[in-house]
């Protein structure tokens, strides 16, 4: 049986989408890898909504994590955040909250498919990442992460009643 994932420590919840995230990343690098590009996509969309919502819980309670790993977390965050605004919300990154949103068109492929690399690239059509670079670099913040560096649960993290 595998050693138990450090952010058990955090949440046992999160620990066991962390694994779900990480077969789904492993079915998209085998269809990427193969280069069925419409089944690739469709998980990748999928990844990217749920390693979003996982990595933007770790940063919310960035007391509950050492440093070095929240500031990992939220790099990945703002990586994964362009991806998913642009595939979920047809929306560019605003850096100002109080700017008008601006959209993405949406007469438009899901992703570009880069044939020599076999990879996707998600995100924003002017500015898209590579879907093996977004998977690596989740897999490897997450495995970076100790136990040492998990502070506190996430129930610990909010003040009591």
């Amino acid at each position: 049986m595998p050693a138990e994932h450090p952010l058990t420590a955090f949440s046992p919840y999160l620990a066991s989408r962390h694994r779900v995230l990480l077969t789904i990343a492993a079915e998209i690098h085998d269809h990427l890898d193969a280069a069925t590009r419409p089944r690739a996509s469709d998980l990748m969309w999928l990844w990217t909504l749920g390693a979003y919502e996982l990595i933007r819980t770790i940063c919310q309670a960035h007391a509950c994590f050492a440093p070095r790993f929240h500031r990992a977390a939220a790099d990945l965050r703002i990586d994964l955040e362009r991806v998913r605004l642009a595939a979920s919300k047809l929306e560019y990154v605003k850096y100002d909250r109080r700017d008008r949103s601006v959209p993405i068109p949406s007469d438009r492929e899901p992703d570009l498919w880069d044939a020599p690399r076999k990879d996707l690239l998600v995100g924003d059509p002017a500015n898209p990442a590579s879907a093996r670079r977004l998977l690596a670099e989740y897999v490897h913040i997450m495995r970076s992460l100790t136990r040492d560096e998990v502070l506190m649960r996430h129930e610990d993290s909010y003040p009591s009643r």
